[in-house]
């Protein structure tokens, strides 16, 4: 069985959705198409595919298998344009997993830029503040925050972030500055579950950790929620620093206690090295590098 053309028959009848819709663009009679595909599902012992008489449904199995069809083709594609001299483009699907926020904001902005330059490539942009599992769930780059576990999988640091108190210069000016987190007592706070507890907060002291609590008049579950109920000011925040940087610039917000913040979290692009890196992939990564470094300097 040539195994090439066979991955290469069923990743077109996935995207098409019908046998002889990827007959046509491999310029291939349907009964080859069929046949191809029979013989795909017979050597790996499992459906691939459920057909229907008006469409084509991947099984569990083969969404694995395609994911897996895709980047082998992908690579046999640069390999062979590599061998013949040529420097391989690249093509194909990119998935790139970050969070939520910072994703929208900063990571968004370096695909709209990837998809300009590279027209071969497709990128699937998962925003979620859950950490994915990279390998299980086909992701080529994530984007996280804070400090890694022992994976396996290769980071590449583009910067650092910090946890920031930040209030506007109007509810500032109804109830004070606070001139130490001990001060926060006294205030009313916005809080966000994702962030940090409702009943206090941590600052690095003098003397080491310090743990102040606080009077949350309003406690909200996302970070756009928090800011911009401090920004209309509703009481003082706490957030991560990327997510404040715009308000902050343009004097919306203020930062608090400079002095009492705690040590950064690093910020990393995440990927599996497993031999050569895909063209997609070696210029997503430097890219995004490059841009982010920008951006969390």
């Amino acid at each position: 069985m040539d195994r090439i053309g066979a991955m290469t028959v069923f990743v077109a009848a996935a995207d098409e959705g019908s046998l002889s819709a990827a007959g046509r663009r491999l310029g291939m009679p349907l009964p080859s198409v069929s046949r191809k595909l029979a013989e795909l599902e017979g050597h790996l012992g499992i459906r691939l595919m459920a057909r229907s008489t008006r469409q084509l449904t991947l099984t569990e199995a083969g969404r694995d298998y395609l994911a897996a069809c895709r980047d082998i083709l992908e690579r046999v594609a640069e390999a062979e344009q590599s061998a013949a001299g040529g420097q391989a483009a690249p093509r194909g699907e990119l998935v790139v997993a970050a969070p939520l926020m910072f994703g929208r904001l900063h990571v968004l902005p370096v695909v709209t830029e990837f998809l300009q330059r590279h027209p071969e490539v497709n990128v699937r942009l998962v925003l979620s503040d859950r950490n994915a599992n990279l390998l299980e769930e086909h992701i080529d780059v994530a984007l996280r925050i804070g400090t890694l576990p022992d994976s396996g999988l290769t980071a590449r640091r583009v910067g650092e972030i910090t946890r920031v108190v930040c209030a506007s210069p109007a509810y500032l000016r109804r109830h004070g500055t606070p001139a130490s987190p001990e001060a926060l007592r006294d205030h009313e706070c916005v809080t966000f579950v994702g962030m940090a507890s409702s009943l206090a907060w941590s600052f690095n002291g003098p003397q080491g950790g310090l743990r102040v609590p606080i009077r949350s008049r309003l406690t909200v579950n996302t970070a756009d929620a928090a800011i911009a109920a401090a920004t209309q000011g509703v009481g003082i925040t706490r957030v991560l620093s990327y997510q404040v940087a715009e308000p902050i610039a343009r004097q919306a917000l203020t930062r608090l206690l400079p002095g009492f913040e705690p040590a950064p979290s690093p910020v990393n692009l995440l990927y599996a090295r497993q031999g050569r890196l895909p063209a997609k992939t070696r210029s997503f990564l430097d890219l995004a590098a490059t841009r982010l470094v920008e951006v969390l300097r």
